[in-house]
């Protein structure tokens, strides 16, 4: 029986840093508020106009082919996980297929827009076209360049000071090997309070969800919804975040999606060697991590470094921990996420 393994693996993180202490010189916050409040000492920001997601992605990659030992031009489909694409339409990843210069192979690429659980979303999508025998090498990336779009005043604090730019990518092979790769996926959705983390406009919702009244679009026959002149006054372009409602469902749907994969194959969290959760905020980690009865060494943050990356978080922490020596040949490694949708998933990998 065909199962797919994680053959190669590869992170890329802007150069420049920046510190809590950067960010109280234009907002009113503190390095004591946001560390309180999410873990978060620091973040990377990219280069405006000389990188992007598909720019980091391709980084990313580059190191994941090597260490898979394979050329980029042997990717047979790429899976890019992002919410901050380089433009609206096309997707992020027929722009990486152009930028590893694999665009002579017409491969298939898929775009997912599954926030925070958008990695986890890909590799479960990757793991079905492996096993059913239609590819051999899948490329699976999650790449965010939140920088460009967030809203750096005291007004948006509480969002800007929590994300950063990052990419991970995996190349995905086949394997026989019993026992061995991507043993389980669990993906999940509740779309009840969507618009409580979200980014409403542009759009074109037109209103629908939330009423019209409260974006003041102009009454005229065509057009003027998805982009239109009360846009900049409203500011609804910037993302928004119930902060206590996230928190209040991560907490609970985390540890429940990660028991779903563990009842599947069998396992207890005692059989976890390493829990690597999406990096949203260190507070919900430890309540999982203490939730589980993990120690520390079986749980890998590095939001502190990083900030919440979203898609990007989950491959940028594992690649790092698997540097790390962290995990290490036949360990039992858990990924699990929850994010805007609200979505979130699991997934169970004997390494």
């Amino acid at each position: 029986m065909i199962h797919s393994k994680i053959a190669g693996i590869g992170f890329y993180v802007p150069e420049k840093v920046v510190t809590n202490q950067d960010l109280m010189k234009v907002m009113d916050t503190s390095d004591e508020w946001i560390q309180e409040r999410s873990g978060i000492k620091e973040r990377r920001y990219g280069k405006k106009g000389v990188e992007t997601p598909t720019t980091m992605a391709a980084a990313a990659t580059k190191v994941a082919c090597e260490r898979a030992g394979i050329a980029t031009e042997e990717i047979d489909f790429i899976i890019f996980a992002t919410l901050s694409p380089d433009y609206y339409f096309p997707g992020c990843g027929v722009l990486l297929q152009r930028e590893l210069g694999i665009t002579h192979k017409e491969m298939g690429a898929l775009d997912i827009r599954n926030q925070c659980s958008g990695f986890v979303y890909a590799l479960s999508v990757a793991d079905q076209f492996i096993k059913a025998g239609m590819y051999k090498n899948v490329l699976v990336v999650g790449s965010e360049m939140h920088s460009m779009g967030l809203d750096f005043t005291t007004r948006g604090r509480n969002v800007a000071v929590l994300f950063g730019d990052g990419a991970g990518a995996v190349i995905l092979q086949p394997t026989t090997e019993e026992g061995k790769g991507i043993l389980t996926t669990h993906l999940h959705s509740d779309g009840t309070h969507a618009e409580e983390l979200a980014l409403i406009s542009p759009g074109s919702h037109g209103g629908y969800h939330l009423g019209a009244e409260q974006f003041g679009f102009p009454d005229v026959e065509y057009g003027e919804i998805f982009v239109y002149e009360n846009l900049l006054e409203n500011k609804t372009y910037y993302p928004n975040m119930n902060g206590q409602l996230v928190f209040k469902t991560a907490v609970t749907k985390f540890p429940e999606v990660i028991m779903e994969a563990l009842n599947k194959t069998g396992y207890t969290p005692a059989d976890i060697d390493m829990l690597i959760p999406h990096q949203a905020n260190l507070r919900i980690a430890q309540f999982v991590q203490k939730t589980l009865r993990l120690p520390d060494e079986k749980v890998y943050n590095n939001i502190m470094k990083y900030g919440n990356t979203t898609a990007a978080s989950i491959p940028i922490a594992l690649c790092e921990a698997w540097e790390a020596g962290k995990i290490k040949e036949g360990d039992l490694v858990c990924l699990a996420a929850f994010g805007s949708g609200f979505t979130w998933g699991s997934v169970l990998i004997r390494w």
